[in-house]
Formats: structure tokens, sequence, C-alpha cells
């Protein structure tokens, strides 16, 4: 049990998202409040419409925000970052802007262009395979079966 006088650190909250990404966020130099968490969950959910057809246990994504110092001339400078976990491939992305929704939303475009390419090289990776299984059990031309004129197989040798 901890002591009533030490400070803890900023507590990670874990946020499921429709049963789809589980979602750890972590404040840096900053009060994580529930308007940060539901601004989170909105821009980052929005990335489960690219990743629908993997299993929702192997994806998971890290989200850290904060304020990178408190004595900039023109205002505090937020920070976001994401590493999101996709099966086993890391997508990360970062920004630094004077809103954390700016912030937030730069992480959330980074992720989604990374998130399109993954899936194209998976589909193109897919296909190649398909091609090549077709390759190696394709029939010699002169295995094929051909057919007497009458159109219909008798007798089959019995």
């Amino acid at each position: 049990m901890p002591r009533l006088g030490r400070r803890l650190p900023t507590v990670l909250k874990s946020v499921k998202i429709k049963q789809a990404m589980k979602i750890t966020v972590k404040g840096t130099n900053i009060k994580l409040t529930p308007r940060i968490y539901n601004s989170i969950n909105e821009k980052i959910g929005t990335l489960d419409k690219f990743i629908e057809d993997i299993d929702p246990n192997l994806i998971s994504a890290e989200v850290e925000v904060g304020i990178t110092t408190r004595h900039h001339q023109q205002g505090d400078i937020y920070r976001a970052e994401v590493n999101l976990d996709v099966s086993g491939t890391l997508l990360r992305a970062e920004a630094e802007r004077e809103s954390l929704d700016l912030a937030i939303t730069e992480v959330k475009d980074e992720l989604q262009r990374q998130l399109k390419k993954y899936k194209n090289k998976q589909s193109a990776k897919q296909k190649r395979e398909a091609r090549l299984l077709k390759r190696l059990f394709r029939f010699s031309p002169l295995a094929r079966f051909k057919r007497k004129k009458g159109g219909r197989i008798k007798h089959e040798g019995l």
C-alpha cells in the first residue's frame, strides 16, 4: 500500500473500443481529462475500419500525449505519439503542434496512410502466393482428359 505523502506517476488507462482495438493512454506532463480520453478514442478509434479483417486480439495501440516543455514564448507545445501493433507489425507516428487536438489528428492521418500501405502490401503478398500455388498445381497439357466425339464417357474401363 503506498504512503499518502508519495506522488504516484500518471496511471495508464486501457480503453476498449468496439471490441476491436485496445488503446492504452499515457500522459506526460499533462493531466489526462475525460475530454482528452474522448478525443483520443474518437480519432484513433476511426482507424478500426482499416483493420476490420484482422483478429482484434492482435491489435493494440499505445498513445502518449503530453506537453514537451513549458517555457516556450509562443505557448505550450503539445506532443502526441502512437505505437500501433498490428499482428506483430509496429506502425508508429508522432507529431508536435500548438494544440493537442491538432497533434492527435496529424498522428491519426499518418497512421491511416501507413495502414493503407500495410493492407496493400498484405493483399499483394496474398495474390503473389495464390499465383505461385496455381502455377505449382497446374496440370501438364499432356495430362488433360480428352473426350471422344460423342461427348460422353460410356465406359470407365472397369
